[in-house]
């Protein structure tokens, strides 16, 4: 046994969340893709067939009710908001990321009031965060203005309402300063809104903490939810009464039943919600993250640092000098919970990695992403990971 194993072994030995594993459904494969997709809690197929049998099947409109359809949205989202750092009462669950990007941008620009005419969006940003960003300046009169995190502070003025920031860069796994930015964006008398998609779930977040105007998040990710999860929107409970939705709907209405032709938001987080939610994927989350019952994101932080640190060091030990160039930060406080490595012919490589059994994916046009999810990654995957990778470089 190579020293690298023998130290993947004494580090599952001492794991507190190696016990975590045994909650999802999993194979030998090694499985480092939980930035993209995670891996399937293994009391979700009993509870979707419990919904679609009876629920659906015997109970049917009675579900909405009797097996609380209705306050769904809100309930998972008061489950999702302490891996976020947030009290109850300021997440709802339902619709796409992009959806509730949408939303919080145009909220925000709205609450920000007429005199502020331009947007600030993260220039490294995932392309629909752009998009949208892009869409919302033009539907409010807005002048965009791409930057990157680390000029944002030089780019705020009194013209900014709101600025658009990722909390991880989903290609290098940098994980920005979510508290002095939002500081900076407040100092200037602006909105600062959050897209956690690449840090909930694997790092501390501290919304309420830090006084994080607005965020959104996907589920899918290190929550665990399935592909295609609903996303979720917090709004600070301080701003919520002036929150205006783009997109108001009959279940964001203050008498949803009431059928009236004239729109009254709802008070509280149901004020985000739109139409009727996808129940199935929505209940399926929810037994999702059961596996988050009794797990501290400080712990998951730990851990996820601690796998990043020694897959690090296998890549070093393993991998011919000059191969690969890491583009994650070495930094703790710089780095997400994924690491990204620079390499020729990167998509055959991840190609021919995949069929050895070890599972990350690649982004154009030459990056390899290897996800580490602390609840059922362990330290002897990693060791394993950089020893294929070696291998199929060599």
């Amino acid at each position: 046994m190579s020293e690298p194993a023998m130290r993947a072994e004494k580090l599952d030995a001492a794991d507190a969340l190696r016990g975590k594993r045994d909650g999802f459904v999993l194979d030998e494969v090694v499985y480092l893709d939980g930035n993209s997709l995670g891996a399937l809690p293994a009391v979700v197929p009993g509870r979707v067939e419990d919904v679609v049998r009876r629920q659906w099947g015997e109970l049917r409109i009675r579900s909405w009710e009797e097996s609380g359809w209705w306050t769904a949205p809100e309930r998972i989202g008061d489950r999702i908001a302490p891996l976020v750092g947030a009290a109850a009462g300021q997440i709802v669950v339902g619709d796409s990321t992009s959806v509730n990007v949408f939303k919080a941008l145009v909220g925000a620009v709205r609450m920000a009031g007429d005199g502020r005419d331009e947007l600030l969006v993260d220039a490294t940003t995932f392309p629909t965060d752009g998009y949208i960003a892009e869409s919302a300046a033009r539907m409010t009169g807005r002048t965009l203005r791409p930057v990157t995190p680390a000029e944002v502070p030089g780019a705020l003025s009194g013209r900014t309402a709101a600025v658009l920031l990722n909390h991880v860069d989903y290609r290098t796994g940098r994980l920005h300063d979510l508290p002095a930015l939002t500081a900076a964006v407040h100092e200037a008398g602006a909105l600062a809104v959050w897209d956690l998609c690449h840090s909930a779930g694997a790092l501390p977040v501290g919304l309420d903490g830090h006084g994080v105007d607005l965020a959104v998040g996907c589920t899918y990710k290190y929550l665990n939810g399935g592909p295609g999860s609903p996303a979720y929107l917090y709004v600070r409970r301080e701003l919520q009464d002036r929150f205006d939705s783009p997109l108001p709907g009959w279940n964001s209405h203050a008498e949803p039943f009431g059928m009236r032709g004239d729109y009254e938001p709802a008070s509280g987080a149901p004020r985000g919600r739109v139409g009727t939610p996808d129940i199935l994927s929505m209940l399926a989350l929810e037994a999702a993250l059961e596996v988050w019952d009794g797990v501290p994101v400080e712990a998951v932080r730990a851990k996820s640092l601690a796998l990043t640190d020694f897959f690090l060091q296998c890549v070093a030990e393993y991998v011919p000098e000059g191969r690969v160039e890491c583009l994650t930060p070495v930094a703790h406080a710089e780095r997400g919970s994924q690491i990204a490595l620079r390499c020729d012919d990167a998509g055959e490589v991840m190609k021919r990695l995949i069929e050895r059994g070890v599972v990350g994916d690649f982004r154009a046009p030459d990056v390899l992403r290897f996800g580490f999810t602390p609840l059922y990654v362990g330290f002897a995957d990693v060791e394993r990971a950089a020893r294929v990778l070696a291998q199929t470089l060599g």
